[in-house]
């Protein structure tokens, strides 16, 4: 689990709520049903008109990466990699073969089916990398979804605002009636900015961040796979894959 992303929601939710409290205010003063469910159907609904079905869903399942922990085991990488190569200097391509049940990335046991089967390095690097880039586009679009999210919610509330005032100023006749009837026009545009701002951009940023780790992964076995195939000395190419480290892990090697 992503702590970070937990810790984030309940600072941010806390933060408000402390400051209504500070402020003299009541927790149930922004709470109403009905901004809610204007803020919320109007957002949702301007999405779903956005995106097709496929897209739209997939964005869905992406709210796993952002309170799930995705990391890419890049030192493992490279160590499967080097020992491939050590395999194909002694054995030749060929015994790569024996190999395949020791991968669990379908990924990299592909890309190593390409190389037994005697596929040329700039073939082997045009289908994986239309792989690679396939998968980028569905984790930029799932992004997008959730930046929709975030800039719908903010206009939606206002107009859960406008409407409010609307009933505000129907009822005119009842000067009692009209603070508190205005302040609860202005829950929606509340709840609008708040879930865009605290929820719906940081998630679409987040699924960015985390999807370019999991795609220079999987550039990262495409140069290793591409170099095992042109049989470069398994020292080079821990070298050449040592670059797609993180600076912190670079240190650690050194």
């Amino acid at each position: 689990m992503d702590i970070l992303s937990i810790l984030g929601i309940i600072i941010s939710l806390g933060a408000i709520v402390l400051g209504q409290h500070l402020e003299g205010g009541h927790l149930s003063s922004i709470m109403q049903g009905t901004a809610f469910l204007i803020v919320a159907g109007g957002t949702l609904g301007a999405v779903m008109l956005q995106y097709p079905m496929n897209i739209f869903l997939k964005a869905m399942g992406m709210v796993g990466m952002v309170f799930g922990n995705v990391s890419v085991d890049m030192k493992g990488i490279i160590t499967k990699v080097v020992e491939l190569s050590n395999v194909s200097r002694k054995q030749g391509l060929l015994a790569l073969e024996g190999q395949m049940k020791t991968i669990s990335d379908p990924f990299m046991a592909k890309g190593v089916q390409l190389v037994v089967d005697g596929t040329e390095p700039p073939k082997i690097r045009e289908i994986l990398e239309v792989e690679v880039s396939v998968l980028e586009d569905e984790y930029t679009t799932s992004a997008k979804v959730w930046e929709a999210f975030g800039g719908y919610a903010p206009c939606v509330g206002i107009i859960g605002a406008v409407l409010g005032l609307i009933h505000v100023m129907e009822n005119l006749a009842d000067p009692s009636a009209l603070g508190g009837g205005i302040a609860v026009a202005f829950v929606a545009t509340v709840y609008g900015v708040a879930a865009a701002n605290l929820f719906f951009l940081p998630m679409g940023s987040k699924i960015k961040i985390k999807a370019k780790d999991l795609i220079a992964g999987k550039l990262m076995v495409v140069e290793g796979l591409l170099s095992v195939a042109q049989g470069e000395n398994p020292r080079m190419i821990e070298e050449k894959l040592s670059g797609f480290l993180p600076s912190s892990e670079k240190k650690s090697r050194q």
